[in-house]
């Protein structure tokens, strides 16, 4: 049997499907499992968008669109962003995609050479994908360390003293998976005088949940002075619409958007035709839809904060945005006897029927920074009351009666 490459050998993967593999061969034995583990809406894409959908498939709009998207969507996908963020964005500059997720390989294969240790510094804990398109692209990972102490953001400082002269690219998400934690726009001023002492160092910008926030405005590194024409703002229509499965995403850099287009070209040739036309929607159409489905998220954010603060050994700050709570678990783990937050995971998934992630499917555990386990609160009020209830009986019976 011929050998596989190293980079596929090492190539990592989104531990919330493997999780939920485990999930399903458990339900398929007749377990009775309330799932925190998948990051996606538990809404339907709002019926005007469903609509424009059928109307480009009854058009005929059946064929490959240009690999940068219709124009259409790259003018809607422009205004959008721009609006959101304060800034004139051109639609030539924007790139539409399969989803938002593949503009992270772009982004680090057109600022990274292969072997050659480039670095890319990126959060930690974070979005999995990061760490493992670093690697298979050949780059160096550099973890940046997201603190409790501040919400889950992280010290200007410590982003300074990892910089190299091999840097070639900082890795931003705000609002961030998986804690919930924002970068306030002072943040960001922070950040970004930092990175004008480093004026070859690209940042991308991922802000998918950036219409998912619950208090304040948004903030992108992108809007402050001499940001943008270095910043890959990279969004997408899965987390506002509901449209995870559409798969697609929107991607801006006024340098690399042409780079951007022939790695699509390369890749997918163009992302899906009709989708693209019921992203159009989307974003040009009626909004209510995506501002219920938003305080929907809100109003779970304060129930389930509300009731794992309630849970013995058990400590959840309030997350700023997209629709994950990260709570520390330390004491719960010493109550039970677990290991860390990965026996504890296992032991709720098998024992007490709760999924949920664990902070070692993000990334190597932050030093001194003790354990925690990811819900994602896109379920209902019903699933999140009972499964922080059998999360805490669980606690509570295996723990001496403490």
């Amino acid at each position: 049997m011929p050998a596989t490459s190293r980079r596929t050998a090492e190539l990592g993967t989104e531990n919330a499907f493997v999780v939920l593999a485990e999930v399903n061969e458990l339900v398929r034995q007749g377990k009775n499992i309330i799932s925190f583990c998948i990051g996606q809406p538990d809404f339907h894409t709002p019926v005007n968008i469903q609509d424009a959908a059928v109307k480009a498939i009854r058009e005929g709009r059946h064929g490959y669109t240009p690999s940068a998207g219709i124009p259409e969507l790259r003018a809607a996908a422009a205004a959008d962003m721009g609006r959101l963020r304060g800034i004139a964005i051109d639609p030539e500059h924007v790139v539409i995609g399969a989803g938002a997720k593949p503009f992270i390989a772009y982004t680090i294969l057109c600022t990274t050479d292969y072997g050659v240790g480039d670095e890319v510094i990126y959060p930690n804990p974070g979005f999995p994908i990061y760490e493992s398109q670093i690697l298979a692209c050949g780059a160096v990972p550099v973890p940046l360390y997201l603190r409790e102490a501040r919400d889950f953001a992280f010290d200007p400082a410590e982003l300074e003293a990892r910089i190299t002269p091999k840097t070639k690219l900082l890795i931003l998400n705000s609002p961030h998976n998986p804690t919930g934690g924002i970068l306030t726009k002072k943040d960001l001023e922070d950040i970004a005088a930092v990175l004008r002492r480093h004026p070859d160092i690209w940042i991308f910008a991922d802000e998918i949940y950036s219409r998912l926030l619950y208090a304040g405005e948004f903030a992108s590194i992108a809007s402050l002075a001499g940001m943008y024409e270095r910043t890959i703002i990279s969004d997408g229509a899965s987390k506002t619409w509901a449209m995870t499965g559409w798969r697609i995403g929107f991607a801006s850099n006024p340098a690399l958007a042409p780079h951007f287009v022939r790695w699509v070209t390369n890749t997918d040739s163009c992302a899906s035709h009709i989708s693209q036309w019921a992203a159009v929607e989307a974003l040009n159409g009626p909004q209510e839809e995506p501002r219920k489905m938003r305080d929907s998220f809100r109003a779970r954010r304060d129930l389930i904060v509300g009731l794992l603060n309630r849970v013995p050994g058990v400590s959840c700050k309030l997350p700023g945005g997209a629709f994950y709570a990260w709570p520390n678990v330390t004491e719960a783990c010493r109550m039970i006897g677990a290991k860390d937050s990965e026996a504890l995971r296992k032991r709720l998934l098998n024992e007490a029927g709760v999924a949920v992630l664990a902070d070692i499917h993000f990334g190597a555990r932050v030093p001194d920074e003790g354990q925690h386990i990811r819900f994602s609160y896109a379920a209902s009020n019903q699933a999140i009351e009972e499964g922080v209830a059998r999360m805490a009986e669980f606690i509570r019976s295996n723990s001496g009666g403490t």
